[in-house]
């Protein structure tokens, strides 16, 4: 059955035409670039975490074609801090109409030489740089009774550029004078423009001005003015929460000093206004305590109700009796249509420390090391009547490094993560052992296969529309793409990881100041989930691209852009955040896109975040988390992050006897229901449907970003009915036509849809020219496909020619794939040797004459090495054995004596670069004597080196992002 999400349509219809007159925060855009000169992202970080408390939302981004009439409109006020040099006629119009009609304009610095070509661009800025030399000094303060000097003082710079200024405007009036010899240069000034205000500043190089109390001051001063009285009035009237602080007793691995406090916790509606949306957007409360508490994962089932794990046992009450949990699974509901949840069924209870769960086969599959349950409910009346042990042999011994992010993949197979705590054990009668990583298998639990392993704690697990998978691993990794499983690897006996680490920033961009993490500080440190936008309620910019990455210390949800490249992914321009927290209590872990188009995320709520490592005079608990009784058990929230633009949803009652209301919502433009609907298609067995899917793939129901997703979701359901296992002469067809599909992703799941053991279909694919695809997803495919097949001079041959053509021989994926088939056909083709270069750096003398060999290993969970000294005789040849039983990645540098703040913060300076950890985090700088490379958990490296002939302490230490302070020690040179 179908029927719209109408979603309070009146209400919002309401609240658009009232908009204006309501209490709310002021919206700012921050137009800045691209440069670390004139840092803008520095600034626009800066700002927000000084003004978020004050009711100040920043918007920023590097892009002049956001200066749109449609983009704009939506702000009280515009930023520019940049150098660029031009701006085209219809962001010229947009930028001088925005002012017009009311709005702000707040030019700093740098601002004052951009949009050169554009006159009425430089008169409303009021004038245009013109030179600079540099210096400490002060400014003038002339009308310091003008409202946009209210509060302002005159200040002294440590340091900032002299702005002399040129094509100074008629209409400007100046508030602020730089005085040198004589000469008195404007240097703040405010001018009108149609019914808007502008107010400019030249002070601003860099951060020496950007932390000045003054010059915050100055700026704040300036947007309350620029922005006008309605907006200001606006905002007076919103009510922002103001946190209690105490003293308490917390873990401070940052140093800080002062020690941070410990935050009271909010009510949901005071917690609401210390959080930011994206322009346009709204939140809504779904539900919170005391209706539900502690919240870690969340699915719908096919009537589009909302099932939630609530687990208070988390992180340390571990029961050997798993029946006897405190934890237990919800079905809420919202009966009346007012958006919040209003009736609360509790399917399971007696659980311990469940994870994550999926729906499968009538019921739900629940990650609970260590086991994976099976529950179903066989009565109707929404409670668990079956509970059956599915697998066992899910590690217990750290309750933060289990298996979670259960998800039923287009391949209808369950998919997951887990952490070091790691597996152990027989499933579908066969052994198996692995730590972090992600894994599929068969819902009846018949088959399993360990698809990749991850470099550390892994929560995060995400599928495009076209079936492209991603992870996020807690440390420093927050996106990486999966591209090829083990499997192949193994048959080819090529060491290898078939996923590469693709995020292109370092940082969070936080809007609080009082951050609390272990390590990565300022980083991801605790990154979770990897769900992608995949429906079409909210603009196009989101379709099918952005990914929502839930980063709990840092109180943001990382709104993650992700751009095709070659047969991968890499991550495009920093989007920043679909949601960020002032609240120190508030924890997003899940976020996902609900029956309604729009996201929905799990706020945790917790002031206490951190698991381990163990804080000084803290120990641990059965869980292998510090015990801390300011960890909460009894809160927690559920939101929906609705666009206030748009259209009313379809949405659908499923069920597995209503053949056409599946395939109905198997041709959805929202994921969730085609998945769903597939499942149950799936699940039913009924290959009389078969023609109906034929028809949707044919179709060629191709949308505005060149997605067919019905068709690929047809083609995945024909395989999971087993149409395509021994294909007639129709499927075979049809599957044959749609590599000619006109979306790739189409082509692709094709590809990977023609049974490998068919000798003469896959001569047929050779024949199709998947090869030279233009998509190299599809050519990838294709080369995996050909890897699966039976070894012969047809394949062979195939696999040449590919490998001869330069565009495969430079994208990485496509060139691993290649290595690996031709291995496998070895018997028919003759590999080229290839050099393998040595990362280490200093180990490249041999083991020959080696006078001593030193062992060092790190300590699991404690970011320290075993040893933190040692001795070695001056010119003697010495080999270090770094092993790495824990499970994260480490390295081993030995430096200069006397360097290490120096080389620890060149580390935390590369770990900030795109490709740091390509260079391995280590610094390229004299003081870096000899290195390893970063070892993997439960692997080691070897290095080999010369000790120096000076006599000293020589510092060793790991430089992997922010462990540098902790995890060192000293190697002596002695005669």
């Amino acid at each position: 059955m179908k029927f719209k999400y109408f979603g309070f349509l009146l209400l919002s219809l309401f609240l658009f035409s009232c908009k204006e007159e309501a209490p709310k925060r002021l919206e700012l855009f921050f137009l800045g670039h691209d440069s670390k000169h004139h840092d803008s992202e520095q600034l626009a970080e800066i700002l927000s975490q000084e003004y978020f408390k004050d009711g100040f939302n920043i918007t920023y981004s590097t892009d002049p074609e956001d200066l749109t009439s449609d983009n704009l409109k939506r702000f009280d006020g515009l930023i520019l801090y940049a150098n660029h040099d031009t701006i085209s006629a219809e962001q010229e119009t947009a930028l001088l109409d925005f002012v017009a009609s009311g709005k702000g304009f707040i030019p700093i610095h740098s601002a004052s030489f951009c949009f050169q070509n554009s006159p009425e661009a430089i008169a409303l800025i009021g004038g245009q740089f013109k030179s600079h030399e540099g210096g400490s000094f002060s400014a003038e303060i002339i009308k310091p009774d003008h409202p946009a000097m209210k509060g302002v003082e005159s200040f002294t710079t440590e340091w900032d550029e002299t702005y002399v200024h040129d094509k100074i405007a008629d209409d400007i009036e100046v508030l602020m004078e730089r005085v040198e010899d004589g000469h008195r240069e404007p240097y703040t000034w405010v001018k009108e423009h149609g019914k808007g205000r502008v107010f400019y500043t030249a002070f601003g190089h860099d951060e020496r001005t950007f932390r000045n109390p003054g010059f915050l001051q100055l700026i704040k001063s300036g947007i309350l003015w620029a922005v006008g009285d309605a907006a200001v009035e606006r905002l007076n009237k919103f009510v922002i929460a103001e946190a209690s602080y105490e003293d308490a007793h917390l873990p401070n691995y940052e140093k800080r000093d002062p020690a941070p406090k410990y935050q009271l916790p909010l009510s949901p509606e005071e917690s609401q206004s210390l959080v930011q949306v994206p322009v346009g957007f709204r939140l809504e409360l779904f539900a919170s305590e005391p209706d539900i508490k502690k919240p870690i994962a969340m699915d719908w089932d096919e009537k589009g109700r909302l099932w939630i794990i609530e687990t208070v046992d988390y992180p340390n009450t571990v029961r050997n009796d798993k029946g006897e949990g405190d934890d237990r699974i919800l079905i809420l509901e919202d009966t009346d249509g007012d958006g919040k949840a209003d009736k609360f069924t509790e399917f399971a209870a007696g659980l311990n420390i469940p994870t994550g769960f999926v729906f499968a086969n009538g019921g739900i599959i629940v990650s609970q090391a260590p086991y994976f349950l099976f529950l179903k409910d066989e009565d109707g009346d929404d409670k668990a009547d079956v509970r059956e042990v599915l697998i066992e042999g899910w590690g217990t011994f750290d309750t933060h490094a289990g298996p979670s992010n259960l998800r039923y993949g287009l391949d209808n197979k369950i998919w997951g993560t887990v952490g070091y705590s790691g597996f152990e054990g027989i499933i579908g009668g066969e052994e198996f052992k692995f730590g972090s990583g992600i894994y599929h298998f068969e819902p009846d639990a018949s088959e399993f296969e360990f698809l990749t392993f991850t470099t550390n704690n892994t929560w995060g697990l995400g599928f495009s529309e076209e079936f492209d998978v991603f992870i996020s691993t807690a440390n420093n990794e927050h996106s990486n793409f999966f591209a090829i499983p083990n499997r192949y690897y193994a048959e080819a006996e090529i060491r290898g990881r078939g996923a590469q680490k693709i995020d292109s920033h370092y940082g969070m961009h936080v809007v609080t100041k009082n951050l609390r993490q272990v390590d990565v500080h300022g980083g991801f440190t605790a990154a979770a989930g990897h769900s992608l936008y995949t429906a079409r309620t909210y603009p196009k910019e989101y379709w099918n691209r952005v990914a929502f990455i839930n980063e709990p210390t840092g109180r943001v949800i990382h709104k993650h852009v992700l751009e095709q490249e070659g047969s991968g992914f890499v991550e495009g321009p920093d989007g920043w955040n679909l949601v960020a927290s002032a609240d120190e209590w508030f924890g997003p872990v899940e976020a996902k896109v609900g029956p309604d188009g729009s996201v929905w995320f799990l706020d945790w709520y917790n002031f206490i975040i951190q698991h381990n490592p163990t804080p000084e005079g803290a120990e641990n608990g059965e869980g292998n988390a510090y015990i801390d009784p300011l960890r909460d058990n009894t809160r927690g929230r559920i939101y929906r992050l609705v666009y206030e633009d748009a259209e009313p949803s379809d949405s659908y009652s499923l069920d597995k006897e209503d053949t056409a209301g599946l395939l109905d919502a198997l041709q959805s433009d929202n994921m969730f229901w085609r998945t769903t609907a597939q499942r149950l298609l799936v699940e039913s067995g009924d290959q009389s449907v078969a023609d109906e899917l034929y028809n949707i793939i044919q179709a060629e129901q191709v949308d505005e970003i060149n997605v067919d997703a019905p068709a690929i979701h047809a083609l995945w359901t024909l395989q999971g009915l087993g149409l395509l296992e021994h294909p007639n002469q129709e499927s075979t067809d049809v599957l044959f036509a749609a590599l000619n599909h006109p979306s790739g992703g189409v082509r692709r799941a094709a590809v990977q849809l023609v049974p490998a053991n068919d000798v003469e279909l896959i001569n047929r694919l050779i024949d199709a020219d998947v090869l030279s695809d233009s998509d190299l997803r599809v050519r990838l495919a294709a080369i995996l496909k050909l890897a699966d097949a039976q070894p012969s001079e047809e394949v062979a041959q195939a696999i040449l020619e590919a490998s001869q053509v330069s565009e495969n021989q430079d994208d990485k994926w496509i060139s691993e794939a290649l290595k690996i088939a031709e291995t496998i056909n070895s018997d028919y083709i003759s590999l080229a040797q290839k050099n393998i270069a040595n990362t280490s750096r200093g180990g490249t003398e041999g083991e020959v004459g080696i006078d001593e060999t030193i062992t060092i290993k790190v300590i699991v969970g404690e970011m320290k090495y075993d040893k933190t000294k040692f001795s070695v005789k001056a010119g003697s040849k010495v080999k270090i054995v770094l092993e790495n039983p824990d499970f994260m990645q480490h390295n081993l540098l030995i430096i200069k004596p006397g360097s290490l703040e120096k080389v620890g913060k060149a580390a935390d300076e590369v770990a900030m670069q795109t490709n740091g950890a390509e260079l391995q985090y280590i610094p390229d700088i004299p003081e870096v004597l000899f290195a390893t490379p970063l070892v993997n958990p439960e692997d080691k490296t070897e290095l080999v080196f010369t000790v120096p002939e000076q006599t000293g302490d020589y510092p060793f230490v790991c430089t992997f992002p922010g462990h540098w302070r902790i995890m060192n020690g000293v190697m002596t040179v002695t005669k």
